[in-house]
């Protein structure tokens, strides 16, 4: 990967339009979590899928001095990675998905160590949700989009799925714009908190 890809950085949107929604302004710091909310249908996938450069969009996103259009689109997306609401499975068991095989912080998100020996067509969406997050985490991306990553988890799995995210992006100055429709959470991850409305992005706290 890009050297540059491997090194902290604001993650900057500028000008960005995607369908309806823009031209959107907004710098996410290392470190910062940044939340994501509005109705169903509003573009807040979409969103996250123009900054992942995988819709056609306006205006650009940078992670630190590096424009997205300065690399090629994978290792774009290897830089800044997309945690999508419904992950992809490609091969029979979990550990073929992860690099050499291993799942780590499984018994972070309560999972078996052995997980990486599971057939993924018996895992339940559950456990597809938070092997799929522990796959993106295992890449060391540099800028985090993620879009309902705990949105089919219980309240324990919920708390874990969230200090896992919040470790990793403090620990290694990552951005994050995490997409979610419940304030309680919000409340606990985000420290700025914006809404898609008719008008556009409002900040809502």
């Amino acid at each position: 990967m890009n050297e540059a890809t491997r090194t902290a950085g604001h993650l900057r949107l500028d000008a960005l339009v995607v369908g309806p929604l823009g031209p959107i302004d907004l710098t996410i710091a290392p470190g910062e979590i940044v939340a994501l909310s509005g109705p169903s249908g509003s573009g807040k996938s979409r969103l996250l899928r123009a900054v992942a450069d995988l819709d056609e969009h306006g205006g650009s996103a940078a992670l630190g001095s590096t424009g997205q259009g300065e690399l090629p689109a994978h290792r774009w997306r290897q830089a800044v990675m997309l945690l999508p609401a419904e992950s992809l499975w490609w091969a029979d068991t979990v550990g073929e998905h992860f690099p050499g095989g291993a799942v780590a912080s499984a018994a972070e998100l309560g999972l078996d160590a052995a997980v990486a020996g599971w057939e993924v067509g018996r895992l339940s969406s559950g456990e597809k949700q938070r092997l799929a997050l522990l796959r993106v985490l295992s890449r060391r991306p540099r800028g985090l989009l993620l879009d309902e990553p705990s949105a089919n988890l219980d309240e324990a799995a919920t708390l874990r799925v969230e200090a896992l995210i919040r470790d990793y992006a403090q620990r290694e100055e990552v951005p994050v714009l995490w997409v979610s429709h419940d304030p309680e959470q919000i409340g606990r991850v985000a420290g700025r908190h914006f809404r898609i409305t008719a008008q556009g992005l409002e900040q809502a706290s």
